[in-house]
């Protein structure tokens, strides 16, 4: 076991968009890192020069067993685990009801139920610890919503809303929760790594077909740099105020204020009607 003067991230799924990016930063940074892929292969090439202080896992985070080998693993070896990054996820491209249900399902075990499942597994060392930050990749897509994307929506809502009430709970402990909220970024996520509806429904075609073929047509093409965007994570588990929300990119910030704007509108524009559904004063 090596001595702990910096702290050990543990990140999963490492061989591609920005948990390959974060694991490649952190390592160069000299932090202890666990880098973890469903196969360890597509990752080993990561590690090269960076031997001593990295450690290759195996890690499906919808298998318990494999999370639990993962999370003991890295524990004997570094002797702790201080910064969890839950960035394993998948998309999904189709309309609500084109949307093949087994398909969803599979998304929300890895966007949900891997997360917290990772989550539950390392909670226990940060209690202890008393310090450490749990990192929830989470999306633009947990704020705002669009056509085509209602299922991957909702997991990310639930990652938002689990993060959220986790973060009230742990504070106290010493343990901070981080959202990453991503807009567009130059990552597989809008290709290889979101799958798509079977069956398509012309009634739609306007709507999440039209979506659809926005976001595949400018895959590679997206304005927000991954490797920017892991220094801003990095950056904001280290700060001594770390924020709860990290939007990255200028369409997340963009987006996240004009669902701030509709939300206002609503909340205005019916304020009365809202009011009026309590019992009048004093009965």
């Amino acid at each position: 076991m090596q001595s702990q003067q910096k702290a050990v991230w543990f990140i999963t799924g490492c061989s591609t968009g920005f948990g390959r990016e974060l694991a490649e930063l952190t390592l160069s940074l000299g932090y202890p890192t666990v880098v973890t892929a469903r196969n360890p292969d597509q990752v080993q090439d990561l590690i090269a020069g960076h031997e001593g202080h990295a450690l290759v896992l195996k890690l499906d985070v919808t298998q318990q067993d494999q999370i639990d080998a993962a999370v003991s693993a890295a524990l004997k070896h570094f002797g702790r685990i201080d910064v969890l990054v839950n960035n394993a996820g998948i998309g999904y491209f189709g309309s609500f009801e084109e949307s093949r249900m087994e398909d969803v399902h599979r998304m929300f075990d890895i966007n949900v139920w891997g997360l917290a499942a990772m989550s539950r597994a390392v909670l226990p060392t940060l209690r202890k610890q008393r310090s450490g930050t749990i990192v929830n990749i989470s999306s633009i897509g947990g704020i705002t919503t669009f056509p085509a994307l209602s299922f991957y929506h909702a997991t990310k809502f639930a990652v938002e809303a689990l993060s959220e009430s986790l973060s009230q709970e742990v504070a106290p402990l010493g343990i901070n929760i981080l959202l990453v909220e991503p807009g567009p970024f130059r990552t597989d996520w809008a290709g290889r790594s979101a799958a798509e509806a079977p069956q398509s429904i012309a009634d739609y075609a306007e709507t999440a077909h039209k979506r659809t073929q926005v976001s595949r047509g400018y895959s590679g093409k997206q304005m927000g740099d991954p490797v920017r965007a892991v220094k801003a994570i990095v950056k904001a588990v280290e700060a001594d105020n770390p924020p709860l929300r990290l939007l990255l990119g200028n369409a997340a910030l963009e987006n996240a204020y004009k669902k701030i704007q509709l939300l206002q509108r609503d909340f205005d524009g019916w304020a009365e009607v809202t009011k009026g559904a309590d019992f009048p004063a004093g009965e």
